[in-house]
């Protein structure tokens, strides 16, 4: 692997930069707080479909959906100066990495048609109907249900921890078709629809993040149907390692520490008297948002063959969520201040260090994940 960029690449991630430094607000720090609330979702229409203009938004995307073919490579670029700002696409990053593509890939061409122009002209907003009260990163024991009435499907059940629900458009739902591992399909589940009711959880990540998803006799066509019945589990792999390397969650980790290093050595607290310990603990922290940052790397250059995912998409997850935790221990330990009104940005990287382990799939399912698939031990001793 080369770890040096080329020319290109250097003068795209200059013309990321400077699009954010022309297109950011002066509060933009403020609205990052709120990743689901209202205010960041109407300033993520506006910054993305300023993004689409400008050719930024799905430069990875085929030329035939808005893009212009670039690889792997310019799309974790793009996300990388992204989530060092603190994300202001909001939650039209699922859009661009992984639905859209998952799309492309498994829609039929009605499908296709209807929703992914608006994704790359940067118009809507979607949420995943995956999590369950009983079924969290175990997609297996979900119970949400789509029984077939004629024409149509019927669901019933409950998502919950379904982020951005209150302001999507449109549901990337899971529910069980028939008994078994097998028996999941996905259905394209406009929000609007009858049926769906949405409740915010209030909760410490942020203002509208997170939700419940009541789904009562709900009338659904055949073919919102994504892909063939049962097939669920197979598009659902595809998509989740799309986004699980897709969120470079290391790159705001990494800003932050330095942010919060750079702090204290104005305050005089690092590196000497009672910040001793700081230096060390700084120290644990880059090392890991550096290993997060390469290992996820080898994921992008793996693509760029055209190696199909596999469970190092797993183990680069894990690795980010380390790199999240360690830097946020360092910010609460040294710099509490921050995290009650001082700095907005570092309240903001908190509230969703909080949740790094969770979202995108448990660590400790990712874990799982990694022993029995790139490890290949005995879920059992013999």
């Amino acid at each position: 692997m080369n770890f040096a960029w080329n020319s290109d690449q250097v003068a795209f991630r200059a013309l990321v930069r400077d699009f954010l430094d022309a297109n950011l607000p002066d509060n933009w720090e403020n609205i990052a707080h709120g990743p689901g609330s209202e205010a960041q979702s109407i300033f993520s229409k506006q910054f993305c479909g300023a993004l689409a203009d400008a050719g930024l938004l799905v430069p990875h995307w085929p030329a035939s959906w808005g893009g212009r073919d670039a690889d792997p490579w310019t799309a974790f670029i793009l996300a990388e100066e992204m989530w060092a700002a603190g994300e202001p696409r909001g939650g039209q990053y699922m859009n661009v990495n992984w639905i859209g593509p998952t799309l492309m890939r498994y829609g039929s061409e009605r499908q296709q048609a209807r929703y992914i122009p608006p994704m790359a002209r940067g118009e809507t907003l979607w949420c995943q109907g995956f999590s369950e009260p009983e079924a969290g990163s175990d997609l297996a024991s979900l119970r949400t249900r789509a029984d077939q009435h004629g024409a149509d499907y019927v669901v019933n059940g409950q998502k919950i921890w379904t982020s951005y629900a209150g302001l999507a458009d449109t549901c990337f739902l899971l529910a069980r078709t028939s008994p078994g591992k097998g028996g999941i399909s996905i259905f394209l589940l406009p929000m609007d629809t009858p049926g769906i009711t949405v409740r915010q959880i209030p909760s410490i990540i942020g203002e509208g993040d997170i939700h419940e998803v009541f789904f009562d006799d709900v009338k659904v066509p055949a073919d919102a149907m994504l892909g063939a019945e049962g097939q669920a589990w197979e598009i659902v792999r595809t998509a989740l390692s799309l986004e699980r390397v897709g969120i470079p969650r290391f790159a705001l980790a990494s800003r932050m520490l330095h942010r919060a290093v750079e702090a204290l050595k104005t305050q005089g607290r690092f590196g000497t008297g009672r910040g001793a310990g700081a230096v060390e603990q700084a120290a644990r922290a880059h090392a890991a948002c550096e290993v997060a940052r390469l290992y996820s790397y080898n994921i992008i250059d793996q693509r760029c063959q055209g190696q199909p995912p596999g469970p190092e998409a797993s183990a680069a997850r894990v690795a980010t969520v380390n790199a999240e935790r360690l830097v946020n221990e360092f910010v609460v330990e040294h710099l509490p201040d921050a995290l009650a009104g001082g700095d907005a940005l570092l309240l903001a990287h908190h509230q969703r260090a909080i949740v790094a382990g969770i979202a995108s799939g448990a660590a400790e399912i990712q874990l799982n994940l990694i022993a029995t698939e790139l490890l290949q031990l005995p879920r059992e001793p013999r």
